[in-house]
């Protein structure tokens, strides 16, 4: 709960004294934080939680709590003014050059914004861009078997022509798009496409019916122009954008480290229960908590299938370091099988006894992916193997691994329930179901 500070009544939450309000909607109120601890200063979102019950907004809410917690990149952050005026080419490629760098992290997480617009960037006091206000971004889990989403969002003079079309559009093409408008924003200093009459400015966005001002350059024009292009599928990719000679002027590409994140307090905020008592969480120190004592056989009986992976990961859409199966194969055989499978991906092998070490050959987004593997044996006719990310790009580990179980499929053990179950899904999808 918030208390008042007996020093200037100042109310603090937590470890955070609040101050003046920043800015205020109709759900929610930010306002200027210091931690008391570190001295820094924050900007903190607070949440009128009645009307956020009222009207159902929980689950946008959750989303946008969960992606913040998700998304760790030194050009992203929570909170953040917005940018007017006109800039001069080289300011502008600067920041557009963070704002690249930004997205492409996010959407190699899966996330896509859907409302990048001048208002959602703000600068530090060192002068980073940061993206804010994931209010609308899309998680893994909400894009359907067409590999698309369907949902129609974000700013009209920002929104990518295929996201009004509402046929379903690629995320990250359409935060390209964006992206693009941005762009011609910071350096012409107003729109490319304005009406005041809605239907004429999306058929202006339809058309990409912009034309760019004299003081563009002749190579900043032709970039523009490829990224608003209408067509989704010929418009340019961010891989290429990054190849782009205009772009690469003065590129630094960022260095930083993902961190490793819960969201186990997300649903804790929103149960179900509308207890007002957990507006404001503070965490106490009260030593390790120890979990009620299980033994192995216990242990084994409440897995399904023996994937032990599913006793200790929180299913909601993270992509995991590890990842774990059982098989009844004898552990010689697990091995050949998982070199067979690994080799024709592009991975060079290593073993050492029951251990083996998987290096990519082509270079991904934080270098060669390499996973290490190990076979341990549980019982006299089962083993678990288990698989771990040690270098490289989690995010490509995951879609190595969703190659790699294709292989593997004859090998992986499921109980007489979970096959039912995936020979019931995959003759609804019409396809073998993978593991």
């Amino acid at each position: 709960m918030a208390a008042r500070t007996s020093a200037g009544s100042r109310t603090r939450v937590g470890k955070y004294e609040l101050g003046r309000t920043l800015g205020e909607g109709t759900f929610a109120k930010v306002k200027f934080a210091r931690n008391i601890e570190t001295e820094q200063n924050v900007a903190i979102k607070i949440l009128d939680k009645e009307k956020v019950l009222k009207h159902k907004m929980i689950g946008q809410i959750k989303r946008e709590i969960s992606t913040m917690k998700l998304i760790r990149h030194p050009n992203v952050i929570h909170m953040y003014e917005a940018s007017r005026g006109r800039l001069k080419e080289d300011e502008a490629r600067k920041y557009f050059q963070q704002l690249i760098n930004a997205v492409d992290y996010c959407h190699s997480r899966g996330v896509y914004h859907r409302d990048l617009k001048p208002e959602n960037l703000l600068l530090d006091a060192n002068g980073v861009l940061k993206i804010s206000d994931f209010g609308l971004s899309a998680l893994p889990q909400q894009v359907r078997e067409d590999g698309l989403l369907h949902t129609t969002c974000g700013t009209p003079n920002y929104v990518a022509p295929e996201v009004i079309n509402n046929k379903g559009y690629d995320g990250a093409r359409a935060d390209l798009w964006s992206c693009g408008v941005i762009l011609f924003v910071l350096m012409a200093g107003y729109l490319p496409f304005e009406d005041s009459n809605l239907t004429a400015l999306y058929k202006k966005i339809f058309k990409a019916d912009f034309n760019c001002p004299p003081w563009f350059s002749s190579s900043a024009k032709k970039l523009i122009k490829r990224i608003l292009d209408p067509n989704p599928l010929t418009r340019i990719t961010i891989p290429e954008i990054i190849e782009n000679e205009w772009f690469k002027k003065g590129y630094i590409p960022p260095r930083f480290e993902q961190a490793d994140v819960s969201l186990d307090d997300v649903d804790v905020i929103f149960n179900e229960s509308g207890d007002t008592q957990n507006l404001v969480v503070e965490r106490r120190e009260e030593g390790p908590r120890v979990p009620a004592t299980m033994n192995a056989f216990e242990l084994i009986s409440t897995s399904q299938g023996l994937n032990l992976s599913s006793l200790f990961e929180k299913q909601m859409g993270l992509v995991k370091r590890e990842t774990r199966f059982t098989s009844k194969c004898p552990a010689n055989e697990i091995i050949s099988k998982i070199e067979e499978a690994a080799m024709p991906l592009g991975f060079d092998v290593k073993k050492n006894n029951y251990k083996m070490k998987l290096l990519g050959e082509k270079t991904g987004r934080k270098g060669h992916l390499a996973v290490t593997t190990e076979i341990f044996q549980v019982a006299p006719s089962l083993c678990m193997v288990e698989l771990r990310k040690s270098g490289g790009d989690t995010l490509e580990f995951h879609k190595f691994y969703n190659n790699l179980s294709t292989g593997l499929k004859d090998i992986v053990w499921k109980t007489a329930e979970e096959g039912k179950v995936e020979e019931k899904d995959g003759a609804a999808a019409g396809s073998a179901p993978s593991r």
